[in-house]
């Protein structure tokens, strides 16, 4: 009786000095409480908006010996936003490159074509020469299209200086649906309606589609959907043409 006793309490005492947590993190998604520091609930929609400018980020609004219900939304220093970016390259910079799309074949000639904006500026080639051609194929209802726009325009911001890039997004939609959209979701590469007729003469059925093409006119790269590092391939594609002509 004695062993079982003494046995007994060695047990509570070990309950007593490692005492076991439950901890259960409900999973962020359409479903989820999202607030930001002053309590204000976001809709989904709005902070999916924001977290993709890359300004915000989300957290468990909790502590580790709680059941997380709430994430809490906050706005990023700028040193934080750097950090963010820079581990974001690296890891990017570590995945296999993106599956490139079956319309395109690297070295490859690109046919170009002549096509005008929503600004009506006109576009030609064949005849201006010795640019670095930046397609994005896409449309309105896409999903992935729509979310790596906030990159894609920071990568135009990036290389505004640079007159020899040119970046064209050939969208499916109609300038009056475009238009409309544009108001309240900004893409700043040059948009070119009605753009059907140009994704079914390259052969494109996934969106969005990526192409470059060099200042030979030969194509350097294409990826179709949405990685986690389309962008950063895009954009590492942009810097060797740029390199390679300097």
């Amino acid at each position: 009786m004695k062993k079982i006793t003494l046995l007994l309490m060695l047990w509570m005492s070990f309950a007593t000095a490692y005492p076991q947590t439950i901890t259960k993190t409900t999973k962020l998604d359409a479903n989820s409480i999202v607030k930001d520091e002053t309590g204000s609930t976001y809709p989904y929609a709005i902070w999916q908006k924001l977290l993709q400018t890359g300004s915000y980020a989300i957290k468990p609004n909790g502590t580790a010996n709680t059941t997380t219900t709430e994430f809490l939304l906050y706005k990023l220093t700028e040193e934080e936003k750097a950090t963010a970016k820079k581990k974001n390259a690296e890891l990017s910079a570590k995945l296999p490159k993106p599956r490139t799309s079956d319309a395109f074949r690297e070295g490859d000639k690109f046919r170009f074509d002549k096509m005008k904006d929503l600004a009506g500026i006109k576009y030609d080639f064949k005849k201006d020469t010795g640019k670095v051609v930046v397609f994005n194929f896409w449309f309105i209802n896409c999903p992935p299209c729509k979310k790596e726009i906030p990159e894609l325009n920071e990568l135009v911001e990036k290389y505004k200086e640079n007159k020899d890039i040119v970046f064209i997004a050939i969208a499916l939609d109609d300038a009056y649906a475009l238009k409309d959209f544009l108001k309240y979701t900004p893409f700043n590469y040059s948009i070119i309606p009605d753009g059907r007729f140009y994704a079914q003469k390259y052969g494109i059925k996934s969106y969005p589609t990526h192409v470059i093409v060099g200042k030979d006119g030969l194509i350097k790269f294409s990826t179709i959907g949405l990685a986690r590092n389309t962008v950063y391939w895009v954009d590492k594609t942009i810097k060797e043409q740029t390199l390679i002509n300097h």
